[in-house]
């Protein structure tokens, strides 16, 4: 560790301590000298100088906070001193945005390996997808799962039945309580990715399930079927299998107009079954079964081929963040985000409520007035609909993220918005629509990880990156998502869910750009199917549709 303490922006009143910092401690930052009043622990900040109740409180050079106490200079900020505040006013304006695009000429040139796809598209991996039009045919998938999965060498080993079955032995040798609680078993963490003899192009078969499709109202089931399209006309994937019931409000007829909207000329094997049609469940089961093999045929004839990296979409998502997040992962992602940009590619950044407090940051880049002012409208909307209901984006800030620096949602979304690096916005995007034009999109989706991830999976970023600072092994059925770690201290201890590590930065051994340099070029290795992340390997295929309820 170089340094104790850092300011993030010249303009802040707080600094960041790196290390765990003692009451009564003295630190210099610049020339200056600290004395803190307070313990101020790793990834929290202190105040560069005595503040009254109402002072602002300034981090990444935005407001972030007002004091609802008196401050002493070197004192901790937490819940009880400050309160969330941001700028209410935003101004938009015809923007002639100019940008300092990195330097990306190591990466002039260079392909990956992906699968083309007749609309010009190319996905990173290959996937069958198996989906229910409504809940109630969400056993049948599962018995599809079943049927497919082992017999085809898809299925992830499950370590652990080991255990149970070790445990019978020892139930059955009269052990007592206490020896079954304490029974030591050694699992090692998966380090392959299961592929198949039958199927050796097909990079799985990913069988999702829902709550939606019926009930509710039907904006719900339109929405539905627009996620659901995104997801089965998405480069990453080669061909679908739908169940529907065939009551339901999720229509068969609504999932292929919205199909058609993505891809006028869709032609991947796309096989839609009605079980009020079929008649029995084994029926339709077994005509399922048919087609499906028939079609993981025909998508295993497609094989990895150069592609340029305008080809190239990600998604940039936060979750479990810490005080570190906005200071090595967020912003690493942000160089990547730029780096891609500056290729030609495209760029996705999500979660809205985790934007509150930088919206004139991003308005002064978005290229189109009628976008900056969608944002704004998008926003608005978003904030009333959460006020509504008695809570608002003040609430976002979960207890891990407060317990590890980040005291208000102006903070962590000052830190979050480094994913979307500098770069000019192209496109404001509503869920679930799709990038449009390479460069940096905004879309709107909750701050909820799993819901964030899906609504950027539709939106055919074909590879997520997904930063934390206290672990989450969150993935997505149908868009790879890399797990990177903002401190050294979680790679450590959580490496079986995370996959590279920008805690780097903190400690002083990296910058910013070779962190994000390094992590372009492990995107370029996972796109081309040459690593195989950690999401990918233990099978964690999150996905939670967006009712467009209130979701932080």
């Amino acid at each position: 560790m170089n340094k104790k303490v850092i300011k993030v922006n010249a303009d802040d009143n707080v600094i960041v301590a790196l290390t765990d910092l003692q009451k009564g401690e003295t630190v210099e930052y610049n020339g200056e000298s600290f004395t803190l009043q307070t313990d101020v622990a790793a990834k929290h900040k202190f105040v560069t100088g005595d503040l009254k109740i109402g002072d602002e409180i300034h981090m990444y050079g935005v407001l972030v906070g007002k004091a609802s106490e008196p401050i002493a200079k070197g004192a901790r900020i937490t819940t009880t001193n400050i309160k969330h505040a941001v700028s209410g006013e935003f101004v938009v304006n015809q923007n002639d945005v100019k940008w300092n695009a990195p330097d990306v000429s190591k990466w002039k040139g260079k392909e990956f390996l992906g699968y083309h796809r007749s609309d010009g598209k190319v996905g990173t991996a290959n996937y069958w997808l198996v989906v229910p039009l409504v809940f109630c045919e969400n056993r049948n998938i599962e018995i599809l799962k079943e049927a497919f999965l082992k017999e085809l060498g898809f299925a992830k080993p499950n370590n652990y039945q080991q255990q149970v079955k070790e445990l019978v032995k020892l139930k059955e040798s009269g052990a007592s309580m206490e020896e079954i609680l304490n029974f030591q078993f050694t699992v090692e963490a998966s380090t392959s990715n299961q592929k198949s003899a039958q199927f050796p192009n097909i990079d799985g078969i990913k069988f999702l399930t829902h709550e939606g499709g019926c009930g509710g109202i039907r904006q719900d089931a339109n929405v539905l079927c627009s996620l659901l399209a995104s997801y089965i006309t998405h480069p990453n994937v080669a061909g679908a299998t739908v169940l529907s019931l065939g009551c339901q409000n999720a229509q068969i007829s609504i999932l292929e107009e919205e199909i058609a909207k993505r891809n006028p000329t869709f032609d991947r094997p796309l096989f839609i079954l009605d079980h009020q049609q079929s008649g029995s469940e084994p029926r339709l089961l077994t005509e399922a079964i048919n087609k499906t093999f028939a079609g993981l045929v025909k998508a295993n004839e497609t094989k990895r081929e150069p592609a340029p990296l305008t080809k190239l979409t990600i998604g940039v998502k936060c979750g479990g963040s810490d005080g570190f997040s906005g200071i090595s992962a967020n912003p690493a992602v942000g160089y990547v985000s730029d780096i891609i940009v500056g290729l030609g590619g495209s760029s996705v950044l999500a979660e809205f409520p985790e934007l509150c407090g930088v919206e004139q940051e991003l308005v002064n880049r978005t290229v189109k007035k009628e976008d900056a002012e969608f944002f704004l409208q998008l926003m608005k909307k978003y904030a009333a609909n959460a006020a509504a209901v008695g809570s608002g984006f003040d609430m976002n800030p979960s207890p891990g993220n407060i317990k590890d620096g980040l005291i208000t949602d102006a903070m962590k979304s000052a830190g979050a918005a480094k994913k979307g690096g500098t770069s000019p916005i192209v496109d404001v995007l509503d869920y679930p629509q799709q990038v449009k034009n390479p460069g940096l999109s905004l879309l709107c989706t909750p701050g909820n990880d799993v819901e964030a991830v899906t609504g950027l999976a539709a939106a055919h970023s074909n590879i997520v990156l997904f930063t934390t600072g206290l672990g989450t092994p969150t993935g997505n059925p149908v868009a790879p998502t890399i797990k990177i770690s903002s401190n050294t201290k979680l790679f450590n201890k959580m490496h079986d869910i995370i996959d590279v590590n920008t805690g780097t930065v903190i400690e002083g051994d990296e910058t910013i750009e070779q962190a994000g340099g390094r992590l372009f070029d492990y995107i370029l290795k996972v796109a081309s199917g040459e690593e195989i992340i950690s999401a990918v390997r233990n099978g964690q295929d999150d996905f939670i549709p967006w009712k467009r309820g209130v979701s932080l």
